[in-house]
């Protein structure tokens, strides 16, 4: 009874989460892409290019198909699709920030689709490669979206995940930190209209994993060769893994 009990309210929890989170993005949406460069100096950038180099060797692949989850305004997904002879899709759960991405991209051949990364319209072993870039984070249940990301994964295809993690440099990790909690919620609050979205972004950050831990849930989940390449002295990271 008690089992029943916690887990009607770990769902209700987690769903309360999922509303917030979407609703968040809704409101922030037609400012997100000027703010995100913005904030990162356009670091944002070659970060999500170093994603794409990780999966290069399927990229050009014209029979391979491509997931790129959490896509928000579609930043990765046109980044994938540049040059790429794989075909290409982007899911998110934000209706707004999928309809810029959709305007993004009115060139290019990528189709989008409106989904919750905690429950994806896939069937299994379905994608030759999954991605999802800063969109971990904001999931209810972390291990649970990865359990969802490997589902929908071939064996032999790969998870790459781009996500804000813990710096490594000790004078570094206490300038960004500072830069983080104080500077960017003020900065990111003035120019969206929504300080709380800015203020959610260092939490939800904080009580992310850091590199290791991320890696050894990659591992509990089921991938094989798990491995982590921090980013501008580990205020980001790229975490990688195979399913078996």
């Amino acid at each position: 009874m008690e089992s029943s009990t916690q887990n009607a309210a770990n769902i209700e929890r987690e769903t309360a989460h999922s509303k917030a989170v979407r609703e968040m993005f809704s409101g922030i949406a037609g400012r997100y892409d000027l703010l995100n460069h913005l904030l990162s100096l356009n670091i944002d950038k070659r970060w999500r290019r170093k994603v794409r180099a990780g999966i290069s060797d399927i990229l050009v692949d014209q029979d391979a198909v491509i997931l790129d989850v959490a896509c928000g305004t579609g930043d990765l997904s046109l980044e994938l699709k540049r040059g790429a002879k794989a075909q290409v899709l982007g899911t998110d759960f934000c209706r707004p920030m999928l309809a810029i991405a959709q305007q993004k991209s009115v060139d290019l051949a990528i189709s989008y689709s409106e989904a919750d990364a905690m429950e994806l319209p896939f069937g299994d072993d379905s994608f030759d490669a999954v991605t999802i870039a800063f969109g971990l984070r904001n999931l209810p249940n972390v291990q649970r979206g990865l359990a969802e990301l490997f589902r929908i994964v071939k064996p032999g295809g790969r998870l790459v995940v781009l996500e804000f993690s813990s710096p490594v440099l000790p004078g570094f990790r206490q300038l960004f930190n500072f830069y983080f909690a104080r500077v960017l919620p003020r900065i990111g609050g003035m120019v969206s209209g929504s300080r709380a979205a800015y203020t959610y972004l260092p939490n939800s950050v904080s009580k992310f994993p850091d590199q290791k831990t991320l890696a050894g849930l990659f591992t509990q989940t089921g991938f094989s060769g798990v491995k982590f390449a921090n980013l501008t002295g580990g205020i980001a990271a790229i975490h990688s893994g195979t399913k078996p």
